[in-house]
């Protein structure tokens, strides 16, 4: 396809392609991806995947994100360029919290440019979120070609606003597509290659129980495991449980005293090993929790998180639960006692254990990277 230049002073005379004898330019790719982990994992696929194809210097990335979140931690221990900028949300904010954030919209945008003036992308891809949301748009008003991802079964407030300005939308869902018409590809969820290379388990005492509540924790899910903790100290069970930085200290004191048997640690780097020795994982229902559960076959309780936008965790959560792949526990409805019954329940039954293994697999899209980078090439016309 043919793409027209992006209207930026300083960027009129780049390349975009070659002349016939002349060596193409690298694809220069800049991507806004920040705040959780659910919009990093997802993007730092689909980017190990175009510099895997285009080695050795046949692309250049640049990363956009805030100075607060997981984002500059994560992208900067891959290697690849990081550049931070000001950004904060709307949605779901009220009072004067609201308005501050509103306040540093101006700065966003003035950033946002700077950043596309610096890098001069051949393409802008984004995640979603309050980073994502000026970055794409204004690349939009540059005629620069973007590519959205959106990997819940319902797109949030962001994505929303955006589809009618971005170029192409890769979406995780096929519920999805009706948000973005024909600008929609389902390509499925993009996830880190370790997580489809897990083997199958075979289920037997003892038992290992991963717990986690997303990349930053959660104080609902970290409470009711602790209450949980005398009810389970005589099963064969031992638990890796991720609290967050902020719980890391009470939660494992509630281990030492309570003896039960377990691994309590802030922050997981190396989950495709963690969902390797799990049995049964309890979690979050983000999208990028659910790409890796599908991705590494895990039979899981999934807890949404209520306050999530739009409710698009708890409608991640049913999409597993209604294939099968999945146990739903709402927050609201959450209590030790539930829970316990629960993982008993899946752990008493290998045979129903397996099979949700088997359905969460079958949602997986191993091409999903690959599919999502083959669009972004695409918009590009290379």
């Amino acid at each position: 396809m043919t793409v027209a230049e992006p209207a930026l002073t300083d960027v009129d005379e780049k390349r975009r392609g070659a002349a016939p004898g002349v060596e193409k330019a690298a694809l220069r790719v800049l991507i806004a991806a920040g705040g959780t982990g659910g919009h990093i994992f997802p993007a730092l696929a689909v980017t190990e995947e175009l510099a895997r194809r285009r080695s050795p210097a046949g692309a250049q990335f640049q990363f956009l994100g805030t100075a607060r979140g997981l984002e500059s931690r994560l992208i900067e221990n891959t290697g690849f360029p990081y550049r931070a900028i000001r950004a904060a949300g709307l949605k779901g904010i009220r009072g004067w919290r609201r308005i501050g954030n509103a306040a540093v919209l101006p700065r966003t945008f003035l950033e946002s440019l700077g950043a596309l003036r610096a890098f001069r992308p051949d393409v802008v891809m984004g995640m979603g979120g309050y980073v994502a949301g000026p970055v794409l748009l204004e690349a939009a008003l540059l005629r620069i070609p973007t590519v959205l991802i959106e990997p819940n079964a319902s797109p949030g407030f962001t994505n929303r606003v955006l589809s009618g300005v971005v170029t192409r939308a890769a979406i995780g869902f096929a519920e999805t597509a009706k948000s973005f018409g024909a600008k929609a590809r389902l390509t499925g969820l993009p996830v880190r290659r370790a997580f489809f290379e897990i083997a199958p388990r075979e289920h037997r005492a003892p038992f290992t129980i991963l717990a986690f509540g997303g990349s930053q924790g959660s104080a609902a899910l970290n409470q009711c495991l602790v209450q949980s903790l005398p009810l389970v100290t005589k099963r064969p069970w031992h638990i890796i449980h991720q609290t967050g930085e902020r719980e890391f200290n009470a939660v494992n004191e509630a281990y030492r005293r309570t003896g039960a048997a377990g691994k309590v640690r802030a922050f997981i780097d190396d989950m495709p090993t963690m969902f390797a020795r799990a049995d049964v994982v309890i979690c979050r229902a983000g999208a990028s929790t659910v790409g890796e559960l599908m991705a590494a076959g895990k039979g899981a309780l999934l807890i949404p998180f209520p306050g999530a936008t739009d409710q698009h965790q708890l409608r991640n959560a049913r999409a597993l639960e209604r294939a099968g792949a999945a146990r739903v526990i709402e927050q609201g409805e959450l209590t030790p006692a539930r829970l316990v019954a629960e993982i008993d329940a899946l752990l008493a039954s290998p045979e129903r254990l397996s099979a949700m293994e088997l359905a969460a697999r079958k949602l997986a899209k191993p091409d999903a990277a690959a599919e999502i980078a083959n669009l972004v090439e695409e918009v590009v016309g290379m």
